[in-house]
């Protein structure tokens, strides 16, 4: 017999987790009639999403990298925590708070665990480092009830690497994502136009100047040394344009090129502004979003500028050609491949009627198939139907 509020545990790797990828999820849930508790890092993220959710937070630090001596600390207190709280659900989200939730979750008989693959490392990766992650996360899959891959090419890339054994253990929720997308809040008439207005004037942009966008992890896998370069030859082209960059670098993960860094660093016409909390200025001042990634699941930035009628580039992979029709809701280019990426942007410079054709799509088939209300209905709906409570 479960509880009349039965208790939900959601477990990230770090805090800011909870509090952007997973926006409103853990409230909505509460407000459904779950008791949910949350499990993370510790850090300023964590009292703050705390408060932003409704929820209790429990802290608990987890190593992002893999570390052996920690993560077996991290374990067996991660253990000891759930066998306490004895909750009904954990459902874990990131590679780290997957491996040891589920594992944490199997020992102390936790009877619902589920985990969300919302991106895999290891996709990139070669050698002894992807055997060892993809390992990691096959220990995952067999810990958890249920793997839920936030797109379809995430969905058969674990399917086709025998991650997943089971075929009834994964399921892809609508047409993916983690957490859907409030098109009422990511929105050109929910921002201050008058704001939008002052980032244009504080990067000095120029009349008749465009501003290509950028945001996310500024790191390799990322595409950074193809944006850069493309930006060069389009910066030839068109003098008055810019390129600004919202994000950080990780020089310890996967640091850029020498080079590239210092053409980030000195170029007049890149604006590099770094982690923003609220992205939608910036959007709603740019025109295009170009997003070069090497390997995504379904991912969040093209999602939210397209919601802010950005005209979109996206790479060929798994999430990205799922949110855009290529040459219907905006560009697809090959990965890793500048001469692509500028064919891509100089196709739509030459032709603004395109560019907001592209952008005024890209705002309608994001609010057709990814809004977050339809994503915690399909979520919320799993928790019940697993607890043998058909809605």
């Amino acid at each position: 017999m479960h509880p009349i509020k039965p208790k939900l545990v959601r477990i990230t790797t770090v805090p800011i987790s909870l509090r952007l990828l997973l926006k409103g999820q853990m409230k909505h849930m509460k407000e459904q009639g779950f008791e949910v508790v949350m499990i993370s890092s510790p850090g300023e993220d964590a009292s703050i999403v705390e408060q932003q959710e409704g929820c209790e937070m429990i802290t608990l630090p987890m190593e992002r990298k893999v570390s052996l001596l920690a993560d077996i600390q991290s374990l067996v207190r991660l253990k000891r925590i759930l066998k306490n709280l004895e909750p009904d659900i954990v459902h874990t989200h990131t590679p780290k708070a997957g491996l040891l939730g589920m594992i944490a979750a199997k020992w102390a008989g936790v009877p619902i665990r589920l985990h969300t693959v919302a991106g895999l490392p290891w996709m990139e990766s070669k050698g002894l480092s992807r055997f060892i992650l993809k390992t990691m996360e096959r220990i995952t899959a067999f810990c958890a009830h249920r793997i839920y891959p936030n797109s379809k090419g995430l969905y058969d890339f674990l399917v086709r690497e025998k991650v997943i054994f089971k075929k009834e253990k994964i399921k892809l929720l609508g047409n993916g994502s983690s957490n859907g997308i409030d098109c009422r809040h990511f929105s050109r008439a929910a921002v201050d136009e008058a704001l939008v207005s002052s980032l244009r004037t504080k990067a000095q942009l120029q009349s008749g100047g465009w501003i290509w966008i950028f945001a996310g992890r500024l790191v390799r896998e990322k595409g950074m040394h193809e944006l850069l370069q493309a930006f060069v030859q389009i910066h030839a082209a068109y003098p008055n344009d810019q390129l600004w960059l919202l994000g950080e670098e990780e020089p310890e993960r996967d640091p850029l090129m020498e080079a590239d860094r210092k053409l980030m660093q000195s170029h007049p016409a890149i604006k590099c502004w770094g982690f923003q909390k609220d992205v939608r200025p910036y959007f709603a001042a740019a025109d295009v979003l170009v997003f070069p990634s090497y390997r995504e699941g379904l991912p969040n930035v093209p999602l939210q500028a397209g919601a802010m009628e950005c005209a979109l580039i996206v790479t060929d992979i798994n999430g990205c050609n799922e949110i855009v029709e290529h040459n219907q809701s905006g560009l697809i280019v090959q990965p890793k491949s500048i001469e692509s990426l500028v064919q891509a942007m100089k196709q739509l410079r030459v032709d603004t009627a395109l560019k907001n054709k592209f952008a005024a799509a890209a705002r309608e088939r994001i609010e057709h198939l990814y809004s977050r209300e339809h994503i915690w209905e399909l979520i919320e709906g799993e928790y019940r139907n697993m607890m043998g409570k058909d809605r």
